[in-house]
């Protein structure tokens, strides 16, 4: 059996799975599975097409039968993976499949807040009219945290604007770098410099709270923040107060540190444009990463193994841990 996270539906794409005689079982739930949930529903299940949900050493201790958790995105900081590995789980990725969507999503924010799209329209549907200068997208400095896929896919983007493009990554791609116009620089001076600050940066312990209250200061008080990456990342008390108190002019998040971020500060802020964690959601990205996730799940069905490239833990499948018979196995 095959526990598919990714919504309410049985999308086209999972009758991949059903022809390979798969029973396919939706999240009951219809919502993010606690730790708790998944330890009771995971028995019995071969693989997941897994969304946010936790993965933890209780889950997989639990899921006696489970072989592979083919994770839907690029993010991966919801699963132990040294305890997948421990308990013989692969972990299968997919990358490739919606950076694109997730700079579109990037840019959509940044236009969204820096043209101040919500208040003019709330102000029409109130009734009232008039202008409200604003800056502009175009030769404005933006600052790229985390130059991978999708930093690249949005320096793209940016090129399009004429914008001033800096970035900053801990193992940067010179080479992209100098054929984009990409100015690689230190942190510090990003922060500085930018009008539009976005991050697209990996979650961990050494990424915790990158963006925090000193580095906010740093910030020109005209300038921007967007994060669709994770909500980790960012200090939101330094952040609310910062946008509160005017010290920055506004922000753009799709991502929270509490999903969703019900009693949020955030919330109640003029300047901040809000999205439910949907940058990487588009019908394109959708179907490549589902079918990427699939190509997985059936490859170790199959005892083939899914590629390599696509897996954190390949020693898994190296040490003969994963293999299995079939697909109900």
């Amino acid at each position: 059996m095959a526990l598919y996270h990714l919504g309410e539906r049985v999308a086209p794409y999972v009758q991949r799975l059903e022809r390979e005689g798969f029973e396919v079982v939706l999240n009951p739930a219809g919502r993010c599975l606690t730790e708790e949930e998944m330890v009771r529903i995971l028995p019995g299940i071969f693989a997941t097409i897994a969304g946010i949900e936790p993965y933890t050493e209780c889950v997989f201790q639990a899921a006696r039968d489970l072989k592979i958790v083919a994770r839907y995105g690029v993010g991966y900081d919801k699963v132990d993976v040294a305890a997948a590995t421990r308990h013989g789980v692969a972990i299968a990725m997919a990358f490739g499949t919606n950076h694109e969507a997730v700079a579109d999503s990037t840019f959509t924010l940044m236009a969204a807040i820096v043209g101040k799209v919500v208040p003019a329209h709330l102000c029409v549907k109130s009734g009232g009219w008039g202008k409200d200068l604003h800056p502009g997208l175009w030769r404005a400095t933006v600052g790229i945290i985390g130059l991978g896929r999708i930093g690249k896919a949005v320096a793209r983007r940016c090129r399009g604007f004429e914008m001033r493009i800096l970035a900053y990554d801990a193992v940067p791609d010179a080479a992209f770098a100098r054929e984009n116009g990409v100015h690689l620089v230190p942190l510090d001076t990003l922060l500085r410099e930018a009008d539009i600050v976005t991050l697209h940066a990996p979650h961990s312990p050494e990424t915790e709270n990158l963006i925090n209250r000193e580095r906010l200061a740093l910030m020109k008080p005209a300038a921007y923040l967007v994060n669709t990456a994770r909500g980790g990342l960012v200090d939101e008390a330094a952040l609310y107060d910062a946008l509160a108190s005017g010290r920055l002019a506004g922000a753009g998040l799709d991502v929270f540190r509490k999903e969703p971020p019900t009693g949020s500060p955030l919330l109640d802020l003029a300047n901040v444009v809000l999205s439910p964690h949907s940058a990487g959601s588009n019908a394109t990205s959708e179907t490549a990463g589902a079918n990427r996730c699939i190509d997985s799940i059936l490859a170790m069905a199959r005892r083939e193994g899914p590629e390599s490239e696509y897996l954190l833990n390949p020693e898994v499948l190296r040490s003969g841990r994963g293999g299995v018979s079939g697909p109900t196995a």
